[in-house]
């Protein structure tokens, strides 16, 4: 292959085929974009191949498999950081061999590298009791407890991130039968998560008591801090 062969694909890659073919997400585009910085930076400084001289062919799998070795030895990533851009790596190579079908035996060998098993921390949570508990800390007799309350019974019922609570907007809480939370997490990917009983009651209030129950009102964020921002 050529030595510009690789410049060409990995440019059509994180220029057109992430944003305009996959319309992946810019924290995607970025992070696949750091991944390749480090492996240039690999080749430049372990193997002394500058990056105008490097193709498709140096890049093999066993290169692939040294360069995830030393992010993780030697810049002290985690296995997750490292199975992140060997994710990345995979889905370049994926690409290329429509690109370059003649390679397409080079770039599997690349493509079936494994990603590597780490241990599963324990994650902690709270006892029922414990929930209990937290749930009866906010004053029910002030608009503000009401709301916390509303907000941590939203939290537990749905089990969604911070970021995913405080970007929800008033036409994502669906209160008709089957009332539902639809939640938009990383890489903007949607899921609708079923409500419960109690806090499908709160969430009425809740929006009844802030007048959000106006259709001109849909795009309002559903919580808000005491100065009216998310």
């Amino acid at each position: 292959m050529k030595p510009t062969d690789f410049a060409i694909h990995l440019t059509g890659f994180l220029s057109v085929y992430l944003p305009r073919q996959k319309n992946a997400s810019n924290n995607t585009i970025s992070s696949y974009r750091d991944t390749f910085k480090l492996l240039l930076r690999y080749c430049q400084e372990q193997k002394d191949i500058p990056v105008e001289k490097l193709n498709l062919d140096m890049l093999t799998h066993v290169m692939i498999a040294d360069f995830l070795e030393w992010i993780e030895k030697e810049r002290k990533c985690s296995i997750a950081t490292r199975n992140q851009r060997l994710a990345a790596i995979h889905s370049f190579f994926r690409y290329a061999q429509y690109e370059e079908p003649s390679g397409i035996l080079h770039f599997q060998k690349v493509i079936a590298l494994p990603v590597k098993k780490a241990s599963k921390p324990s994650v902690p949570h709270l006892t029922p009791e414990a929930m209990k508990h937290l749930l009866s800390q906010p004053d029910k007799m002030t608009v503000k407890g009401r709301r916390d309350l509303t907000l941590l019974s939203v939290l537990y019922d749905s089990g969604c991130r911070v970021q995913e609570l405080v970007t929800l907007r008033v036409r994502d809480a669906v209160l008709e039968n089957p009332a539902v939370l639809i939640l938009t997490g990383k890489g903007n990917k949607v899921r609708r998560i079923p409500l419960m009983k109690n806090t499908l009651a709160l969430l009425q209030h809740y929006i009844q008591e802030h007048f959000l129950d106006k259709d001109w009102k849909s795009d309002y964020p559903l919580f808000v801090n005491k100065q009216h921002n998310e």
